[in-house]
């Protein structure tokens, strides 16, 4: 049985269109295919020892923030769909010969597909798939969506394609999510888990996970490795997933929810919209084993887990990628009630439960962030990472924060290597583990404590400042005002803090301590034209024409292009008496 696919093919008879093509439909209408929802709070935050890698990761967030991130999470529909003469090839699901594009696994033959048609020389391959999805879309605009009419077997098995069956994060998120696709269905059949990697490679929670979560299906839950050929087959299709053939109509409003960043260009041929919405958003299957894993913890005594803890390495069951300062890190964690913990060592029930009762989970970055689809909205998840994992890995881990509505914190941090300015080769070096300077240990720390409830004494004004963004980035103006109130003796001479300071009173709606606040930035630092402008927009509002007149003065001034600019595009400041 041949476990590969043939992908020099042409796009129409490479890629399954499921409003079109034979072998492929749901077996029920759905709900809806797409919303907007509330996001969760997703920051990141330059903590590297090293003043050029933090100008690096300051511009990767900025970038990421500006291009890649919506104003709204997506949430997308999942449902059952039934499949003829469906097969199993590596980690791809097949129907009529043809690839089933839906969720990471879909996203996976697109970019298999790309890559090994640009190897092979054939520069047309994305005009041609691209121009196949507009053929769809133009084509579909008209037809319904396919529903299965027949009466189904009980027989008929439910299958799910792994990416392997060793990555905790690809296992949750990809495979054993899709299991809640059956609930309410009456299933009979049994279910098959199908891998590419060899049984060796096997980790013990692919079982215990589905024993905990899924008791009814007790002796009928299968592992398999691809490939495996089916007659009729049911498996889960994710809604997002007909993005790329869907008419136009279907996605109406998603460049609204979107908020326009710049890489989003709206049009449903456009692959990198495709990924860029599901880094934004999360299917209701993912949603759905959130609700029953917190619904098994039920009942359960589970107050002996810390409420505060640093999650480690079992190098038993994982890959070892240790972190540099860890140790410097534990011990400052340790007097503010942190245990370690190691998820492995933890049952499934236990995983589930110490992240649903969590304060403050910290770790580097890895596949245990997985389990923050368990948090609650009040915790904190902060990991540790790297410039790298800012560019590359970063996004994987927002599904999992906008269907938990957590509090998802990144702190970048250096390298640990021998060349910590150099930036690794993805390709060849992989994920570099993460280093924490002591500098970044006590920004981390500051942040800590204060939203523990603490009031961290700090010296330096740029401490202080630092302490302030970061606190605003992750929504605590209540415990900003409490830090700027404690050291607004270090306001003074100090240009960043200052300008924090002014972001501050603008979030709470204080302009008057704002144009304090912006006066002494402007002290602080004259040589900034952003700043007077900013004060005239301030006085404006506070009605103080004579600061206006002042800010402008010193524009035309010091700053005279900017001046000219800034009056000719604002009729209303010639009024200004």
């Amino acid at each position: 049985m041949r476990n590969k696919i043939d992908m020099s093919l042409a796009p129409e008879d490479t890629f399954l269109n499921p409003w079109q093509d034979e072998g492929f439909r749901l077996l029920a209408e759905p709900d809806f295919f797409w919303r907007a929802v509330e996001p969760a709070i997703i920051e990141g935050i330059p903590a590297s020892a090293l003043d050029e890698i933090n100008a690096r990761i300051t511009s990767t967030i900025k970038g990421i923030r500006r291009n890649r991130r919506f104003d709204r999470a997506i949430e997308f529909e999942a449902v059952p769909a039934i499949l003829k003469s469906a097969s199993i090839r590596k980690s791809i699901v097949m129907a009529g010969g043809r690839v089933l594009l839906s969720g990471a696994a879909g996203t996976r033959a697109v970019n298999r597909y790309r890559r090994e048609n640009a190897v092979a020389g054939v520069v047309e391959a994305e005009e041609e798939m691209t121009q196949y999805f507009e053929r769809c879309q133009e084509e579909n605009a008209d037809r319904l969506f396919p529903l299965y009419s027949g009466r189904l077997d009980s027989g008929v098995p439910f299958v799910i394609e792994c990416r392997n069956t060793f990555n905790f994060y690809h296992f949750v998120t990809e495979s054993l999510c899709q299991l809640t696709l059956l609930d309410g269905q009456d299933f009979e059949g049994d279910i098959y888990f199908h891998y590419p990697n060899h049984e060796k490679k096997h980790r013990p929670f692919i079982h215990t996970f589905v024993e905990a979560l899924f008791p009814e299906y007790q002796g009928r839950v299968h592992f398999e490795r691809a490939p495996k050929e089916y007659d009729l087959a049911l498996t889960g299709y994710d809604l997002l997933s007909t993005y790329p053939f869907a008419p136009s109509s279907l996605f109406d409003g998603l460049h609204d929810a979107a908020g326009g960043p710049t890489l989003y260009k709206g049009a449903n041929s456009n692959i990198a919209n495709w990924r860029m919405i599901a880094a934004n958003g999360y299917g209701t299957p993912l949603l759905a084993l959130r609700k029953r894993a917190l619904n098994a913890i039920e009942g359960h005594d589970f107050s002996y887990l810390p409420k505060r803890f640093f999650v480690g390495r079992d190098d038993r069951v994982s890959r070892v990628r240790h972190m540099a300062g860890e140790d410097l890190l534990f011990e400052h964690l340790q007097l503010f009630g942190f245990e370690y913990v190691v998820f492995e060592n933890l049952s499934p029930l236990e995983q589930i439960a110490i992240m649903a009762q969590a304060e403050v989970m910290m770790s580097y970055h890895g596949a245990g962030f997985t389990n923050m689809l368990f948090a609650s909205p009040d915790t904190y998840v902060i990991e540790l990472g790297t410039l790298q994992t800012a560019q590359y890995r970063w996004e994987d881990f927002w599904p999992l924060a906008h269907a938990a509505q957590c509090k998802y914190i990144n702190f970048f941090c250096d390298y640990f290597s021998e060349t910590p300015l150099v930036e690794p080769d993805f390709k060849k070096d992989g994920i570099v583990p993460v280093s924490i300077s002591d500098r970044a240990v006590a920004q981390v720390m500051a942040f800590v404590v204060t939203i523990l409830g603490h009031q961290p004494e700090l010296k330096s004004a740029g401490r202080v400042a630092e302490l302030l963004g970061a606190l605003m980035l992750a929504q605590e103006t209540d415990r900003a005002g409490e830090v700027l109130e404690a050291h607004k003796d270090l306001l003074p001479g100090n240009f960043d803090l200052c300008l924090q300071a002014a972001d501050y009173y603008k979030k709470m709606d204080l302009p008057k301590q704002e144009l304090v606040a912006l006066d002494l930035a402007v002290k602080a630092d004259p040589n900034r034209w952003q700043t007077l402008i900013r004060i005239v927009w301030c006085a404006h509002r506070v009605e103080r024409p004579q600061v206006i007149r002042w800010a402008l003065s010193r524009l035309k001034l010091e700053f005279p292009d900017r001046h000219t600019a800034f009056v000719s595009n604002h009729e209303w400041l010639r009024y200004v008496a």
